[in-house]
């Protein structure tokens, strides 16, 4: 198996030009506000790059002090265009982007085959936006890692919650759950709506539903596995389009979290 991804969305969620590109996420992340944290896992939005790039970035920037320990990177996004049952594995041995390739982890992989939630499915990784959009953030920040990408579909919480366990590791592996908040809300909505979100996760409350994120999934099963490690939740950015590039009549929510082992207070 020598399958390689290619990239789906570049030219239109971030720039094709692989100079254009490294300059844009440089430049989102020298403005980020960093906070000084730990991360064991991030929720991060998969918009557009000039929509949620800036709100990305303040949580890609938290990981700067401590990305050389980082080798493995567990990627969890909701499937926009192909529905799956339970979490897809690429069943490729790499994934492509203008900055260069990005090696999966293929024994990971193999090691959760097995499990009844976890299947293989090429197509649902082939257009998917919500985990091509992260790598040129996570190739800018890291050093040496190996990917693990999970396109979630159907699954109940605690079928992400096991997949996440059975990968979860030491220091050496970051968790990244790719999700927006409401959808083309009125501005001043979508704050409301999106607040609520924010704080139901900050107290680790699940469901969070489709309406209000479109990686629920994702997000309720970290939900389970943040419980079942006692890892503390900080939010680091919350705005929308409206805030970034868009009209205030229909926007679309950005959240960036993350969560912790050790025991602080939020900033």
């Amino acid at each position: 198996m020598s399958a390689i991804r290619t990239p789906a969305v570049a030219g239109l969620f971030y720039p094709a030009d692989p100079r254009q590109l490294a300059h844009d996420v440089q430049q989102f992340l020298s403005q980020a506000h960093p906070h000084s944290l730990t991360p064991k896992a991030l929720i991060v939005p998969h918009a557009g790059f000039i929509y949620s790039g800036a709100i990305a970035a303040t949580a890609y920037a938290t990981l700067q002090p401590i990305a050389a320990r980082i080798r493995r990177v567990v990627l969890l996004g909701p499937t926009h265009r192909v529905a799956v049952r339970g979490l897809a594995l690429p069943g490729v041995e790499a994934f492509d982007t203008p900055l260069g390739r990005v090696m999966l982890d293929t024994a990971a992989a193999r090691s959760i085959a097995g499990l009844p939630q976890v299947t293989v499915s090429a197509q649902a990784h082939a257009l998917e936006h919500s985990l091509e959009v992260q790598l040129p953030f996570l190739q800018s920040v890291l050093p040496d890692f190996t990917l693990l990408p999970l396109a979630v579909g159907m699954a109940t919480p605690e079928e992400v919650a096991a997949v996440l366990e059975a990968l979860w590791g030491g220091e050496e592996t970051l968790i990244v759950i790719s999700s927006d908040l409401s959808h083309f809300l009125p501005y001043a909505t979508a704050q409301r709506v999106d607040h609520d979100t924010v704080q139901a996760i900050l107290k680790l409350r699940q469901p969070i539903n489709h309406d209000h994120a479109c990686g629920g999934t994702p997000i309720n099963g970290m939900i389970v596995a943040a419980r079942q490690h006692h890892l503390t939740p900080h939010l680091l950015d919350l705005r929308n389009s409206g805030d970034t590039a868009g009209s205030y009549d229909q926007v679309v929510g950005y959240a960036a979290l993350a969560f912790t082992e050790e025991m602080k207070n939020e900033h």
